[in-house]
């Protein structure tokens, strides 16, 4: 009797295990599948402008300082707008599409070119006034003169921007995974090749370069609207319509509050370079801490990767009204990320400076790089969580409230402390550094606590009234 106790013991167990594999399995291959390409799109993006750095900094350290200067700080606070905007508006998508209310995605799309074209024209200015609002900024003004110059480029590629980050959002929350993996890697080699072959075979320097960059996001958004509008979204885009003004409103407070979020992240870490850049020797601490945010920007798209995925995943289950496999997703998204973040946490304390030599020939920016490796290091290990819980937030549509807590957690501790101990204790550009961590760590706390606490059923009946209010008429829903 107790034997066979025990025997239905033991296969229960091995019942549960199976189980638990199994189930571990399959969201992992769901995570993957939008991670996988939300990594790449970034990779590539990002990338872009790493390789124009590169090409760049091979040519005159002025130059290098002055694009680490406008891509870092101005194009920084652009670029976080329209990124938490786009991301505000992937929640509906995303919701609406686990809702299989499929018809709504295209009106989203059309809503978020509109709300980001806006936004971005209100913050042009921003690129055409770079230098002297560097120079107000405290930057070496020969360093803002050209910094100048180089802004007037990004303000083509931050339109070009605006709509790739419509385009990605709109296919990130259907799965629509290869052809954003497509023209991800495809912008990134073509960029490559026209940078050497503009800038070095045919000599036109540092005007190459930048050609290059706008060329390698004309091509990505040309090849997703033909993909979109020509039979690739069949259910999802039923062509362009004055219904996407309906109920607007309501998609630019999520959207407007998303932006807040990410942009308080972006300038955030941009306050860094500021800082650094009031201390002695400018240009070599501009030229170390541009490599130290390039290298933690690329690893940072692994953490993005898994905030889009977090996303995507937390909203579809939303939609589907599943509240355990909301939480499954979140503890399998961090945990991924994090297990990742730990490998690079180690890699950058061992291998310090060898890779600052990809982007400089200068030893003195090479020292600075591994003196500073430590600090990047931590913050590797925290971007590898924090940017997940915001997307969980993103998911829920919590922007709002997120944007409190980021403004709280790195303007009111992070930002003074990091100044008390750069000026007041005299640690100069680590004790910023320093300060900075601290108040990621703090923001990456409270998103943890709020997870934690979240009532899901009351996140699932939001969801709902918030996909609600757009309707199409009966005759267009049809494929």
């Amino acid at each position: 009797m107790e034997g066979g106790i025990h025997q239905n013991l033991l296969e229960h167990e091995a019942e549960s295990s199976l189980f638990l594999k199994s189930k571990i399995w399959n969201e992992t291959k769901k995570l993957w599948v939008v991670a996988g390409p939300a990594i790449l799109i970034p990779f590539s993006t990002f990338g872009i402008h790493v390789i124009s750095q590169a090409f760049i900094g091979h040519f005159s350290s002025i130059q290098l300082a002055a694009y680490a200067l406008v891509f870092s700080v101005i194009f920084r606070v652009v670029l976080g707008f329209q990124f938490g905007m786009a991301n505000g508006i992937g929640t509906l998508c995303g919701q609406a599409f686990g809702a299989k209310q499929y018809h709504k995605l295209g009106l989203y799309l059309q809503q978020s070119f509109i709300i980001l074209l806006v936004a971005t024209t209100l913050l042009t200015p921003l690129f055409i006034f770079a230098a002297p609002i560097l120079k107000t900024l405290g930057q070496d003004h020969e360093i803002a003169d050209v910094a100048g110059d180089f802004a007037l480029w990004f303000v083509a590629i931050s339109y070009l921007y605006a709509l790739l980050l419509s385009f990605n959002s709109f296919l990130q929350s259907q799965s629509k995974n290869f052809i954003l993996s497509l023209y991800a890697v495809l912008s990134l080699l073509a960029h490559i090749f026209f940078s050497w072959l503009l800038s070095v075979k045919l000599g036109f320097g540092v005007t190459g370069v930048m050609v290059s960059t706008a060329l390698a996001y004309v091509m990505p958004n040309v090849g997703q609207f033909v993909y979109i509008t020509c039979g690739g979204c069949k259910e999802t885009w039923k062509g362009f319509t004055a219904l996407a003004f309906a109920d607007i409103g309501r998609t630019i407070r999520l959207s407007v509050s998303s932006g807040v979020m990410i942009c308080l992240e972006f300038c955030y870490n941009t306050l860094l370079l500021l800082l650094a850049g009031n201390m002695g020797n400018a240009e070599v601490t501009i030229d170390a801490l541009s490599i130290c945010i390039s290298i933690s920007g690329w690893a940072l798209m692994v953490a993005f990767g898994f905030m889009a995925a977090a996303s995507v995943r937390v909203s579809n289950e939303l939609g589907r009204r599943d509240v355990k496999a909301v939480k499954f997703s979140i503890l399998m998204a961090v945990g991924t990320s994090f297990s990742i973040g730990l490998v690079l946490f180690v890699c950058f304390l061992v291998f310090r400076e060898k890779a600052a030599y990809a982007f400089t020939n200068s030893e003195e920016v090479a020292g600075v790089v591994a003196r500073l490796s430590p600090l990047l290091a931590f913050t590797l290990l925290l971007n590898s969580v924090q940017p997940v819980l915001s997307g969980v937030a993103n998911g829920t549509g919590q922007q709002g409230i997120v944007a409190y807590v980021n403004l709280a957690s790195y303007y009111l501790i992070g930002l003074p402390l990091g100044v008390i101990l750069g000026y007041v204790f005299k640690l100069q550009v680590e004790g910023v550094w320093v300060g900075i961590i601290m108040g990621t760590a703090v923001q990456t706390a409270i998103l943890v606590w709020m997870t934690c606490i979240t009532d899901w059923d009351r996140q699932i009946s939001l969801a709902q009234k918030r996909i609600t209010p757009i309707s199409l008429p009966k005759e267009t829903l049809s494929p």
